[in-house]
């Protein structure tokens, strides 16, 4: 039995998910893993890529998803996409790190989409 906050974070990268391919995202990998960690979603919009790290809340009691990047996760995330690219080496002149913060206290998940939110 999965626990409520990976059903939580279930929950929000499949919106997050959704989200992406209604404006116009190619899903490329989901949960990609290597020894460093595991990126969320890798997304493809014209000629860009796109790692996606998808936070999900069901309120802001112990604060906001944005808040939940910290430094620490920042270069995690820088590191995990590089090693994406050393592994795949897909044909991608530009790349970037977004984030999604989900939450999903209301009717309707609400988004807020920051794009290149981990400078690298």
């Amino acid at each position: 039995m999965m626990d409520r906050r990976k059903r939580v974070g279930r929950q929000g990268e499949q919106a997050a998910a959704d989200y992406l391919v209604d404006n116009g995202y190619q899903i490329i990998e989901r949960n990609w893993r290597c020894m460093v960690g595991e990126l969320d979603l890798v997304v493809q919009k014209e000629e860009t890529l796109v790692f996606v790290e998808v936070r999900t809340r069901r309120g802001v009691r112990f604060g906001s998803a944005e808040e939940s990047i910290t430094p620490i996760k920042q270069a995690r995330l820088i590191e995990l996409a590089h090693s994406y690219l050393n592994e795949k080496s897909p044909p991608h002149r530009s790349w970037r790190i977004d984030v999604i913060a989900v939450r999903l206290d209301l009717r309707q998940p609400h988004f807020n989409h920051i794009e290149n939110a981990v400078g690298w």
